[in-house]
């Protein structure tokens, strides 16, 4: 039975157990304890930019002290880290406000004030969501702020042990600086190590050392402070103002790297989006660049403070990239910790990676030994960008750079293969392999190299992928060698070879009867065009997947049975021509021949026998016969 009523609904306030939003906060949205450090000496560069900015309008508020700067004073002796800055400060008012109301940002208040005007030029404000602050109670288990607002002559003191209260009152004048806030960390025991020097000034100087404010550092209350963190980013800097020294210095450092930069690009972004960059392309390769959970190592900063080093900024082929980027307007996530997804960063992350992949392609024509160089440690992960960045498919095509048939030990461009392709070639050749000692000599070579047609050979484990996904360059497809039929009929030989004479009815019995004895073995076996000094060599069937690719899905257990090979027999080879020749007498000679010439192809393509035990005594029988002991 359903009632109605007329009563209207009554509306009542959500109930907040606040002790438990504080230990949520605390122990939940931040993840490393170190955060609070950045998390308040952020604070206290918004609190210097806020004073800046106000100042512009108000001069008389920086009085006789007009340098904006940051102090962390330790004491371990009373287990206490403070971090004081001469900023704008906060009134009683505003401190209630500010920091009496989790999620109350001040700077979000400010920078709405300003949006609805003009947009303060240089403006630098980190918060934005007025939870930073409480990251103090991770380390400490009472924290009091004292602050006075510029201009103004009153002081006052918040003080709360992050369990729900918190006290505010009045405090004498003298006491505290003519403006800006001091916050008092009273450390807990498992965190006495933030009041040790070469605790905090590592951790400030990692996560903080850029903000635009200049950072000073008292070992001790009574104890001269020390700069540690002149507020200049080299980032921020015109590049004309740097020297390779400069740029080397700061790659050491920050990317705990002891070569020197093959390639430096330092660039300001500017329209839309505003960011800076600074990527370097090491010189020599990581030790788990092949990892695969191996990350990037880009790092992002908003406004000069340091965010994440696990911001996916360029795609998994350009991991080996080292650096930063520094965004002015990228949207942070509650705990700053994590980048949300937005289009701000998927820009910059398109942005990077074009820039990057731009100063790549001008370093191989400007400077082509230094990039051979880059190539040679990262090209193999660069081209699996080549399977998996299709939008950037033609631009890596153009980096690329591959070891032929006909250039030996050295490199050629797919422009240069290209400007050499033979009369009526309409396809770029290439063979996959483990070894390029081995695919220089592969059987399925010959034919290519009567014509003086250039063969790529590729041994990097991502070749099989990108080569056969129907990749194309400039309109020519891509075309295995070891793969369907050679179609080489319709190329010319080179000067002095003899073309290929027809095959006779003996050796073409002879392959039907192959074909026979080897069944379900093989595919097919058929005469070949491709092969002029070996007998025989295996391919994929002309439908099926390159033999490379195949068995490396098949070695990942990502294919339940392999494709059967075709067996290709050159008809003009001494061997095959005498085989033919045996008549009915000798036919278990010729079925122990015919496994045999599997089996040669077999090992010539680098795998072994399929029944070794078959092998042995097969090639035994021939060896007795040979020297007439059978």
């Amino acid at each position: 039975m359903t009632t109605t009523t007329d009563a209207a609904p009554n509306t009542r306030s959500f109930e907040a157990d606040v002790s438990r939003l504080l230990h949520l906060m605390v122990h939940s949205v931040y993840s490393d304890k170190d955060v609070f450090l950045r998390e308040l000496v952020s604070n206290a560069a918004d609190a210097c930019e806020k004073l800046r900015y106000e100042a512009i309008a108000s001069p008389a508020l920086l009085g006789d002290d007009p340098q904006p700067r940051i102090t962390v004073t330790l004491d371990p002796d009373q287990r206490r880290l403070t971090i004081e800055d001469n900023g704008i400060g906060m009134s009683a008012a505003e401190m209630a406000e500010a920091l009496g109301t989790i999620a109350r940002s001040g700077t979000r208040a400010f920078m709405e004030q300003i949006a609805a005007g003009e947009k303060a030029e240089g403006s630098q404000l980190i918060g934005q969501f007025g939870v930073g602050f409480y990251s103090a109670f991770i380390v400490a288990d009472r924290v009091d702020v004292t602050s006075r607002r510029a201009g103004g002559d009153e002081a006052a003191l918040w003080s709360s042990d992050g369990l729900g209260t918190y006290t505010l009152g009045a405090v004498e004048a003298s006491e505290v600086p003519v403006r800006g806030t001091r916050v008092v960390l009273h450390l807990k025991e498992d965190a006495a190590d933030y009041s040790q020097r070469f605790s905090v000034e590592a951790k400030i100087k990692a996560q903080s050392g850029h903000v635009p404010v200049p950072i000073f550092l008292r070992e001790k209350p009574d104890a001269e402070p020390q700069q540690i963190a002149d507020g200049a980013a080299l980032w921020t800097r015109a590049r004309a103002d740097i020297s390779e020294e400069d740029y080397t210095d700061f790659y050491r450092t920050n990317a705990g790297q002891f070569d020197t930069p093959a390639l430096t690009v330092h660039y300001r972004a500017e329209g839309t989006h505003e960011y800076n960059v600074l990527a370097f392309v090491p010189e020599t390769r990581p030790f788990d660049l092949f990892d695969p959970d191996r990350a990037g190592r880009m790092k992002l900063y908003v406004r000069r403070v340091f965010i994440t080093d696990e911001a996916q900024i360029l795609p998994r082929y350009l991991r080996f990239v080292r650096g930063l980027v520094d965004s002015q307007d990228l949207p942070l996530n509650v705990s700053r910790e994590m980048i949300q997804e937005s289009p701000v960063l998927a820009s910059i992350q398109k942005g990077v990676t074009n820039r990057l992949l731009s100063e790549l392609n001008k370093l191989a024509r400007t400077e082509p030994d230094r990039f051979r160089q880059v190539w040679e440690h990262f090209g193999a992960v660069l081209k699996e960008g080549l399977y998996e960045d299709y939008g950037r498919r033609e631009t890596l095509l153009k980096l690329a750079r591959f070891r032929t048939s006909n250039s030996g030990t050295e490199w050629r461009s797919l422009q240069d293969y290209v400007a050499g392709l033979k009369e009526n070639q309409t396809a770029i050749y290439y063979a996959v392999g483990a070894d390029l000692d081995r695919l220089a000599s592969s059987p399925q070579l010959e034919g290519f190299r009567a014509r003086g047609i250039d063969v790529l050979l590729l041994t990097d484990q991502v070749d099989s992928f990108w080569a056969s996904s129907g990749i194309d360059f400039e309109g020519k497809p891509f075309k295995s060698v070891t793969q369907g039929l050679s179609d080489l009929s319709l190329i010319p030989l080179n000067e002095g070879e003899a073309p290929a004479a027809e095959t006779s009815d003996e050796v073409a019995s002879f392959i039907t009867f192959v074909k026979t004895t080897l069944g379900e073995a093989v595919s097919d076996v058929r005469a070949s065009d491709r092969l002029t000094e070996s007998a025989v060599c295996l391919v994929a069937p002309d439908s099926g997947m390159d033999r490379q690719l195949e068995k490396l899905l098949a070695g990942a257990g990502r294919l339940d049975q392999t494709s059967k090979p075709v067996l290709e027999i050159n008809p003009r080879h001494d061997l095959v021509v005498r085989l033919s020749a045996l008549d009915e007498a000798e036919a278990g000679l010729r079925e122990d021949a015919a496994h045999l010439l599997l089996d040669e192809a077999r090992v010539a393509d680098g795998e072994l026998p399929v029944d070794p035990r078959a092998f042995s005594a097969r090639l035994s029988r021939i060896l007795l016969r040979g020297i007439g002991g059978a």
